[in-house]
């Protein structure tokens, strides 16, 4: 059964800044992009750099350490050197607060 993270208030964002939650065993990065919300492992599938520091450029974010890119929707590499997708989440907006829905696991190391 999947569980909800709170990550916070729609207000909370900026426009193409991504923000960092760790929660039942996971480390997702989250993007406001104009009125629409993506969510997203963490880590590069590549060099583990964290992706909410990345840029976000045509609906992708850019790894800060090699470059590597990842699409905002599905995690799917689409710039090397990463070959691996990321994990994406689904992202609820209700009453102006963003949820996001992650299956829980042990703690990632």
């Amino acid at each position: 059964m999947s569980e909800r993270i709170d990550a916070g208030s729609v207000a909370d964002y900026e426009n193409e800044v991504g923000k960092r939650f760790e929660q039942f065993g996971h480390r997702i990065a989250v993007f406001k992009i104009g009125d629409t919300f993506y969510a997203l492992g963490d880590r590069c599938s590549h060099a583990e750099a964290s992706l909410s520091e990345g840029e976000i450029w045509d609906g992708a974010v850019e790894c800060p350490r090699h470059g590597s890119a990842f699409d905002l929707e599905t995690g799917q590499p689409n710039a090397l050197p990463a070959t691996k997708p990321v994990p994406s989440y689904a992202v609820i907006v209700e009453d102006g607060n963003v949820y996001l829905e992650v299956e829980p696991r042990e703690e990632e190391e």
